[in-house]
């Protein structure tokens, strides 16, 4: 017997295939397309998405062998980006392309619920801080822009929701998923109060059916099976969105461990045992899928791309390492250069929310080096980092870290001393496969808790501690840094002006 984990990403898909044991017998990965047809925007084909699922699964079948599988496929697990506007018709089919978590085009309507008091009065329910790549701000554009595709349109999915629509024919939404924009956080149920404050009470036979926790099972069909080479009825398991499942599969289940997700968002992250609807609204609150647990999560909206960005312009082409190599030449504080990693066409989400945020160089001089630049780089996300735990409102003990970012034993090291908290990555390929593995396990009666398939499937790796002299730089260089931004943050709405108006002329070409 074998199981089969799938973690359908934002730029890849990966599927994962596990002994009963736990343990790995293949990876394999399938990237996928982001298409931008207009500035700030972020779409994907959705069929193509679920073709690379097919694939993945079908070379994960042929990697791990008819001897390994034996009688069968104990259950597959689906995890995957969350946010977004998935949108089917009643036949469950695409009425055009997806709009993703990191699409901007709702910037504008984020900006007037900003102005109006509609976030601030939301996050009273939600505890979380919407942003324009949710449904709340897509649908309304659409709405406002598009309301033909509206009108064809009977549900918004998610990525997992269209996936997992695929695999089974429901069409549902896991609690992870379903908790912004608007489900009332603490009921755990879609809110009438939210779809008044956001004026979207048109909006509500969109949403599909939210599944409880002990709800997220369905057998696979018959056409699904015959696409992926598996039997028909397979158990299909919809665990919680990419963001859960990952701090799931490193082992942070119990209140007070924290993670961060070192992918094409960097998503810090703190497991809770209630929401706090007090406060200055940020980040998101939510259902972690586990019985009294939440996250409170702060995705940032560039990560990986911001480090892919820095290695074609230092001239590295496609290597993350080489970044790194070069960052270790210069030293902590990169010889006075600071980095604002805001580089999102959609601005910033976390922990702060401006949809007019932009990302520089700054104290730029003819003196500094290409290994400036990469040191700033790193220390710059390593800030953002820090500057999202300071927003937990609490200090972990360690901060366990998965994705490819935590590869590179120079960041770690640097996060260390940046955070002032030891770092520890995870010994998994794939955290988020691995949490989607620990979900089908509970889903599946196969474990009784989620701290008992932790401990007897999450394997530790390197840890690294932070270095006291580098740690004191470094808490000057925070306050240094949130210094600049704010100052930098005068003239975001001076850019976003100028921006305007060349679009508006064409940019005089």
């Amino acid at each position: 017997m074998a199981v089969i984990c799938v973690d359908a990403g934002t730029t890849m898909i990966k599927v994962v295939g596990y002994d009963d044991a736990g343990a790995e017998l293949a990876v394999v990965r399938q990237p996928t397309e982001v298409r931008s047809p207009e500035p700030g925007w972020a779409e994907q084909d959705m069929p193509s998405v679920w073709q690379a699922v097919v694939r993945g699964v079908r070379e994960v079948l042929d990697v791990i062998g008819t001897d390994v599988i034996g009688t069968g496929v104990t259950y597959v697990a689906l995890t995957a980006q969350g946010d977004g506007s998935w949108l089917v018709d009643a036949n469950g089919e695409p009425t055009g392309p997806a709009i993703l978590w990191n699409d901007g085009r709702a910037g504008s309507i984020v900006e007037r619920w900003v102005e109006s008091g509609v976030l601030r009065e939301a996050f009273r329910v939600n505890g979380s801080l919407a942003f324009a790549g949710l449904p709340s701000g897509i649908l309304t554009w659409l709405r406002e822009h598009d309301p033909e595709r509206l009108d064809r349109s009977a549900a918004t999915l998610t990525c997992g929701g269209w996936i997992f629509s695929r695999l089974t024919g429901a069409v549902a939404v896991d609690g992870s998923d379903a908790s912004v924009p608007f489900m009332d956080i603490r009921a755990r149920e879609y809110s009438a109060e939210l779809f008044r404050v956001y004026d979207m009470e048109w909006a509500r036979p969109l949403l599909p059916r939210l599944l409880a926790d002990d709800d997220r099972v369905a057998g696979l069909t018959a056409s699904a099976a015959s696409e992926l080479g598996l039997p028909a009825g397979t158990p299909v398991v919809l665990a919680p969105y990419d963001i859960a499942t990952t701090a799931i599969g490193v082992g942070a289940v119990d209140v007070g461990q924290s993670c961060v997700i070192l992918g094409t968002t960097l998503c810090t992250e703190m497991v809770v045992d209630a929401p706090r609807l007090d406060g200055e609204p940020s980040g998101l609150t939510v259902a972690m899928g586990l019985p009294g647990r939440y996250l409170r999560a702060f995705p940032t909206l560039a990560g990986g791309q911001v480090i892919d960005w820095a290695c074609r312009l230092l001239g590295l082409a496609d290597d993350p390492a080489g970044l790194s190599e070069l960052a270790a030449q210069a030293p902590a504080g990169a010889n006075g250069l600071v980095f604002l990693p805001y580089l999102s066409p959609a601005g910033e989400r976390a922990p702060f929310l401006d949809p007019q945020a932009r990302g520089a160089f700054h104290g730029l001089t003819v003196d500094h080096e290409r290994e400036d630049l990469a040191r700033a780089v790193l220390e710059g996300l390593s800030l953002v980092v820090r500057d999202c735990l300071t927003a937990t409102g609490t200090r972990p003990t360690e901060l366990r870290v998965s994705g490819g970012g935590s590869a590179s034993p120079v960041w770690l090291q640097l996060m260390a001393d940046v955070t002032g908290v030891p770092v520890v990555r995870t010994a998994d390929a794939e955290a988020g496969a691995r949490g989607a593995f620990l979900i089908g396990l509970l889903a599946t009666g196969q474990a009784a808790s989620a701290r008992e398939a932790a401990d007897a499937h999450v394997r530790v790796g390197d840890a690294y501690e932070p270095d006291p002299s580098r740690a004191a730089a470094y808490n000057r260089l925070y306050q240094d840094f949130l210094d600049v931004r704010t100052a930098a943050a005068a003239t975001w709405p001076i850019l976003a002006a100028m921006r305007d108006r060349n679009r508006s002329d064409g940019g005089n070409r």
